[in-house]
């Protein structure tokens, strides 16, 4: 049983007395497999109010057959190998774990579902029972392309009781590509199959219950006739679009961050500043109060996260510096300073775990989906979206002007580092907003986010020095350190000294190379 994949399937409801159809002749399929018979028994679990159903997220418990176990099935994503999106399958990232106890689901299922569940519990909401007969398709060249599941399925939905009896045919891709989806479904509709009304079995067996699904997704980058989208759409649409991009890049990193997979706290740290950053430049498009707390409990969240991944770039950035020490110098200071970042690494890390099962942090998740699914927009909502994005653009780009001309006033010292970390977090925010703007504005928009990114991460790289001398700095005026200590301090501060030098002539050079880019913004 593979652990972990991707499952492309499709679904087709047929009368109870349909004759197979004629596998063979589906294009690409040289032999179809002798056929096997199992019975299939499954539980679904589901908070009381189908929080799961509702993100197209299944998770149930299945006897029988080849791969009996705990089953958790992610929100669908539609199959890029097919360039229009009607004829796109949907693929499903599917996680497999032991039967174990029946009523206890599994760690490393439920690690993927704290963000969803947010505290409540799952229980039993179906049980389906399938017979099913499997027929394995071929090429010529002997590789296993998919399966063909006659599925005869009983089902009881256990919060209203109601019961159901149907046949459905499935084909889901094993080894072979989705090009065999067109040829199968022209084959299984000679044979008098329809394509599935509902989404999944689980659906079918719930009925009314079944929960209608809500998710804000980013228009599209042209229109048919090749201008772009939503130029005259209303601009509330444009933002709560790109903040429902960025909440699902949230929920998807979280369980990654669980998992301390590398560059997860990163990732959900970016997120978090894009959503800050376009509730800060479309805050008048909305109530003042709602964007106000969510932006409140993002800095929070954004400040948590940035502890572990702050001490895990200082320590990246610190201990390449000491190994190019002479060794008696980098021998003296290495233990210390990995020591010393390292708990601060730790600590960090414990506090992200910490927050991810509070209560405040559920209640961020709500806060901000619901924002998404029922904006409070002000009537400057209505506003075209492609006017409002060009004036929100502009005051960004007068506001990282504004900061880069105060940079520039400021004498050297830790002043002008500050000013110039205010010029930093200014041309990430224009890079954010330039991004939500993308699909209206195309490669103006592009061009001008990657401009600020450019400067954003020069003068990233200057406020990492800045922090790492000051750390330096503190650490060598320890009690009474050694001769051998306090040179290699010297020596690494002063390695940070040259190196913020240098990043700040590259910004300088970077902000000439964005002037007119800038000055001209959307327009």
């Amino acid at each position: 049983m593979n652990p972990e994949g991707l499952e492309t399937e499709k679904k087709y409801d047929v009368d109870p007395g349909a004759a197979l159809p004629a596998l063979q002749r589906i294009s690409g399929v040289g032999r179809v497999g002798q056929p096997s018979e199992a019975v299939l028994e499954a539980v679904y679990f589901d908070t009381a109010d189908l929080a799961l159903a509702a993100r197209r997220i299944t998770l149930r418990r299945r006897t029988g057959g080849t791969d009996a176990g705990w089953h958790l099935k992610l929100a669908p994503e539609r199959d890029q190998s097919s360039k229009e999106d009607g004829d796109s399958v949907p693929q499903r990232q599917e996680i497999h774990a032991p039967l174990g106890q029946a009523d206890v689901v599994p760690d490393q299922l439920l690690v993927h579902l704290h963000a969803y569940l947010r505290g409540a519990a799952v229980a039993p909401a179906a049980r389906l029972k399938n017979r099913r007969t499997t027929h394995p398709l071929y090429g010529d060249d002997g590789v296993h392309l998919a399966d063909f599941a006659d599925d005869r399925v009983e089902s009881e939905a256990l919060g209203s009781g109601l019961k159901q009896e149907w046949r459905e045919w499935e084909l889901e891709l094993v080894r072979g590509s989705a090009e065999i989806f067109p040829s199968a479904e022209t084959c299984f509709t000679a044979a008098g199959a329809r394509p599935a009304a509902h989404e999944s079995k689980l659906g079918r067996a719930l009925g009314e219950a079944w929960p209608k699904q809500s998710d804000a997704k980013q228009p599209d980058a042209k229109q048919p006739d090749g201008e772009p989208a939503g130029q005259k759409g209303p601009a509330s649409g444009v933002v709560t679009a790109y903040l429902g991009a960025q909440i699902a890049q949230l929920l998807r990193t979280d369980p990654a961050v669980r998992l301390e997979e590398p560059d997860a706290v990163h990732q959900m740290r970016s997120a978090t500043r894009r959503l800050r950053s376009a509730l800060a430049v479309y805050r008048k498009l909305f109530g003042d109060a709602a964007v106000r707390r969510l932006r409140d409990e993002l800095k929070w969240l954004g400040r948590i996260l940035g502890a572990p991944r702050d001490a895990e770039v200082t320590r990246e950035r610190v201990l390449a510096g000491v190994n190019a020490l002479p060794p008696e110098q980098a021998d003296a200071v290495r233990d210390r300073l990995e020591r010393e970042l390292g708990d601060r690494f730790t600590a960090g890390y414990r506090r992200v775990q910490e927050v991810l099962v509070s209560d405040r942090y559920y209640r961020l998740l709500d806060a901000l989906e619901e924002f998404r699914d029922n904006p409070p927009a002000l009537p400057a909502g209505a506003a075209p979206a492609g006017q409002v994005a060009g004036k929100s653009i502009g005051r960004t780009v007068r506001r990282l002007r504004r900061s880069a001309k105060a940079a520039r006033k400021e004498k050297a010292g830790p002043p002008h580092d500050t000013a110039l970390h205010q010029v930093r977090k200014d041309a990430k925010r224009l890079r954010h907003a330039a991004e939500s703007v993308i699909p209206l504005h195309g490669k103006r928009a592009t061009k001008l986010a990657d401009a600020a990114h450019r400067q954003q991460k020069i003068l990233g790289d200057h406020h990492d020095s800045v922090v790492a001398r000051t750390l330096l700095g503190k650490l060598a005026r320890g009690p009474q350190p050694s001769e051998q200590v306090r040179a290699a301090y010297a020596r690494l501060v002063q390695k940070e000294d040259k190196a913020a030098a240098r990043t700040e002539a590259k910004y300088r050079k970077a902000r000439r190379k964005a002037r007119k880019l800038l000055k001209r913004g959307l327009g």
